[in-house]
């Protein structure tokens, strides 16, 4: 693998994504005042990173959090029901954090100079508890991934005044498309959130399940327009990670991949109003992939860090040794060290088709690990 610098790479795509979105809501007087604060906010973050890396510690600018279990909608092809990690009840067994351990957790991530901590579920909008302790932190920007239904009055009320929660909404492409996955009626509920959201003025984006299916449709000029018409600000495109063997003939191949970089690259040539992102997106260019605290890692909605989301494996928690400990989790120091973060894979997980050695991995025996940088 090529030698390169990890923390300028990850902490300019920071940077580039923070002027893009200053940049889409340059007309925006309230968002474009907390984003001038958020940008010198986010260079602090940076300077206490780069520190660690000085150090020999490297610290990662995102994170993704699982904050809730629950979920109100049933959708076609959901990776979190099929693993489990998504329920409609709450297990009694095995309690989910509470808002104050969240609020805890956030204060870690300010304190190591993480910039991004991305909200997801289950559905988010079900732990308002969670969503006002992420509020309260102005210095981490919140994208909350939302399916969209569950936007009321006091959930604008806490976006209106909370300018670090962004939502992101889920759409599967047209009306045809998104319901068919999502459930009948979904998207005609998704374009009047966003209406109702760009009324109040709140900024918002959209996040697509990218798959051989839908690529052509939601990676068009047709498609985007309509969405910044509404007044999405951006759109994160996500690569469909396949629930089981018989689902893999959706998950995009290395030709498909291309194909969505290339449409990707020609939007953003036309579209300079929005933040157009893709996840894993090129891979490549950040010598593979960045989970497992190369670039982020995932908390579950009980506090377990595991490498991502569809890599629900985990052997340390982080309300019981820390954030910066988690970090240097055995899994996740044998998953950076072993080269399996840099393995070709099909569909949006590099992990995903090493389910196995990733379970060997977690069955080796721990060596206590960690450094200490301020």
């Amino acid at each position: 693998m090529k030698s390169f610098d990890l923390e300028g790479y990850l902490s300019s795509g920071v940077e580039q994504v923070i002027a893009g979105i200053m940049k889409a809501t340059a007309k925006n007087p309230k968002e474009s005042l907390f984003l001038m604060q958020y940008l010198l906010d986010s260079r602090k973050a940076r300077r206490i990173r780069k520190a660690c890396a000085d150090a020999g510690e490297h610290i990662p600018p995102f994170l993704i959090a699982s904050i809730t279990t629950q979920c109100n909608l049933h959708c076609q092809g959901c990776y979190a029901r099929a693993n489990h990690s998504c329920q409609d009840g709450i297990d009694g067994k095995h309690p989910m954090l509470t808002g104050e351990a969240w609020g805890r957790i956030f204060d870690q991530a300010a304190e190591l100079g993480v910039g991004f901590i991305l909200l997801a579920g289950g559905e988010p909008f079900l732990r308002t508890d969670v969503l006002e302790q992420a509020a309260l932190h102005k210095n981490i920007l919140f994208p909350v991934f939302t399916n969209g239904t569950m936007l009321t009055d006091a959930a604008l009320d806490l976006l209106g005044r909370s300018r670090n929660l962004i939502p992101v909404l889920s759409i599967e492409g047209n009306e045809q498309t998104t319901d068919l996955r999502r459930g009948n009626g979904i998207y005609q509920t998704l374009v009047r959130s966003m209406q109702r959201l760009n009324k109040k003025g709140i900024v918002f984006a959209a996040s697509v399940t990218v798959t051989k299916e839908n690529l052509a449709e939601t990676l068009s000029e047709d498609f985007v327009t309509a969405l910044a018409e509404q007044g999405c600000k951006g759109i994160v495109y996500v690569e469909y990670v396949p629930v089981d063997a018989a689902a893999k003939a959706q998950a995009l191949d290395d030709t498909a991949r291309t194909d969505m970089m290339n449409r990707l690259n020609a939007l953003r040539e036309c579209r300079e109003d929005m933040v157009l992102l893709a996840f894993p997106g090129d891979e490549r260019s950040s010598g593979g992939c960045l989970a497992a605290g190369r670039g982020f890692f995932h908390i579950n909605a009980f506090g377990g860090a595991e490498p991502c989301p569809f890599s629900p494996y985990s052997d340390v928690n982080v309300t019981e040794v820390g954030l910066r400990k988690a970090l240097q989790s055995p899994l996740f120091v044998r998953l950076r060290e072993n080269g399996n973060l840099e393995a070709g894979h099909i569909g949006g997980c590099v992990l995903f088709e090493q389910e196995e050695e990733v379970r060997k991995l977690l069955e080796e025996p721990d060596d206590d690990q960690g450094t200490n940088c301020r």
